[in-house]
C-alpha cells in the first residue's frame, strides 16, 4: 500500500511521520509538496496524510489580520493551496484521510470552520509555549465517537505543539476529543456513512515516543485503524 504524506516544515519532521506511519509494514509512503508540484501522485495511493506545520494564512478562514500574537513572519499561500486540493481529491478518490494539527486546522477551514488565531498566554503554557519541545496534556475523549472506540477510555495524555486552535467547527464535523480547558483536540465526521475515513486530532502521534507514548492508543493505535480504513477501501488489494 501507499501513503500520500503531505510534505511537513522539514526532512527530518517528513522522515519522523514516515517512520511512524510505515511501523514495520511493507507501506510505501509517497512525499508531496507544492514544491514538487506533484499532486497527481495521489491516485496511486490509498491514503492521505496531512501533516503539522506552519499557520495557514487567515485568508483560509474569515480573513483575520495576519499580525496576530506568536503569527509566521511569512505564510506559505502555495502549501495551503496545495494541501486543500489533496483533501479534495481524496475526497474524490474516496480516499481515508488523517489530519495532524496544521492538517486538522486546515481540514476544518475547509468545511467552512474558523481558528483562533492564537490561545493566548495562559493556555499556551499548556499547548505550546516552547516551539522547540512538545508539552503534553490530558484529553477528554467523546463516547460514541470513532475516537472512543479506539481508545474504550473517557481520558488519555496527548502531546501537544499548537498556538492555535478550532474556534468554530466546520460543517458535518463532530468533536471526538477536548482538553481540559475546553481546546477541541480531534474530530472526525458527524455522520460517516457514505463517506471516506477521516480521523483529524490537535496532537501529533508519530513523536508521542518522545514521551514514551509510542504504545498510546492515540499513536501506535491511531496509525492502525488508518492501515485499516485503507484496507477497507481497497488498498493493497
Amino acid at each position: 500500500m501507499k501513503i500520500a504524506l503531505l510534505y511537513p516544515d522539514s526532512d527530518k519532521k517528513h522522515e519522523e511521520y514516515a517512520r511512524w506511519l510505515k511501523g514495520d509494514d511493507d507501506l510505501e509512503v509517497v512525499k508531496l509538496s507544492a514544491a514538487d508540484s506533484n499532486l497527481h501522485e495521489i491516485a496511486s495511493c490509498d491514503g492521505v496524510v496531512l501533516s503539522g506545520g506552519i499557520d495557514l494564512h487567515p485568508k483560509n478562514y474569515e480573513n483575520f489580520r495576519t499580525d496576530y500574537p506568536n503569527a509566521p513572519s511569512k505564510f506559505d499561500v502555495k502549501r495551503d493551496e496545495f494541501e486543500a486540493g489533496a483533501f479534495v481529491m481524496a475526497q474524490e478518490k474516496n480516499l481515508p484521510v488523517l489530519g495532524i494539527c496544521r492538517g486538522m486546522q486546515l481540514i476544518n477551514c475547509m468545511m467552512n470552520g474558523t481558528l483562533k488565531q492564537d490561545l493566548g498566554e495562559e493556555l499556551n503554557s499548556t499547548h505550546w509555549d516552547d516551539p522547540a519541545n512538545d508539552k503534553i496534556h490530558e484529553v477528554k475523549v467523546e463516547r460514541n465517537t470513532l475516537l472512543y472506540e479506539l481508545v474504550q477510555s473517557d481520558f488519555s495524555e496527548v502531546n501537544s505543539a499548537h498556538h492555535q486552535a478550532i474556534e468554530k467547527l466546520g460543517k458535518g464535523l463532530r468533536v471526538n476529543c477536548t482538553a481540559a480547558d475546553g481546546t477541541i483536540e480531534g474530530f472526525e465526521w458527524a455522520d460517516a456513512s457514505g463517506k471516506p475515513f477521516l480521523l483529524c486530532v490537535q496532537w501529533h502521534p508519530e513523536r508521542m515516543y518522545q514521551f514514551k507514548l509510542e504504545n498510546s492508543p492515540l499513536s501506535k493505535g491511531i496509525r492502525s485503524l488508518f492501515i485499516e480504513a485503507m484496507k477497507k477501501s481497497g488498498g493493497g488489494q
